[in-house]
């Protein structure tokens, strides 16, 4: 448990966070919301602002209106090179956690549910996003190959 409190914990300088909307009133607020938190923030409109943001800079973490995530086809975006290796949290201002049928959740890093929202769990879950799109998977090579034996033809049994 400590590892992981120090690796979500962990606050190497201001994360950048892209908040995403249906709408400019959402996405601005999202913005201003997070910004308050201490979060560098860069509002947008869509999966087409966010694609465009993605290629003039690189967010740590995609904040997300859950409703986009759900109302809207995503297939660019995740097909995109930087957006698709972003964790993406899904930010609601209506829906609840519990209402969140299991389908919906899967390919996001989170969820935050602004109305109850506690400042240190928000960030906490932010910066456990980031950590994980900061992380990155390098398969090592084997130590020592092993041999299989030939299979056997059984047919001629």
């Amino acid at each position: 448990m400590l590892i992981y409190d120090g690796v979500v914990s962990q606050r190497d300088g201001t994360l950048r966070a892209l908040c995403v909307g249906r709408h400019e009133y959402v996405s601005e607020h999202l913005g201003r919301y997070f910004g308050q938190l201490g979060l560098d923030t860069e509002s947008v409109v869509g999966v087409d602002g966010a694609l465009n943001a993605a290629r003039h800079g690189t967010p740590d973490v995609i904040l997300c209106e859950y409703e986009l995530l759900t109302s809207f086809p995503l297939a660019a975006w995740e097909n995109d090179e930087r957006l698709s290796k972003t964790a993406v949290i899904g930010v609601s201002l209506s829906r609840r956690p519990n209402e969140t049928p299991p389908l919906d959740v899967n390919s996001i890093a989170g969820f935050l549910y602004l109305p109850t929202l506690d400042r240190d769990n928000a960030l906490r879950v932010i910066h456990a996003a980031a950590a994980s799109t900061r992380a990155q998977y390098t398969p090592t090579e084997p130590r020592s190959s092993v041999s299989l034996p030939e299979p056997r033809n059984l047919s001629t049994r």
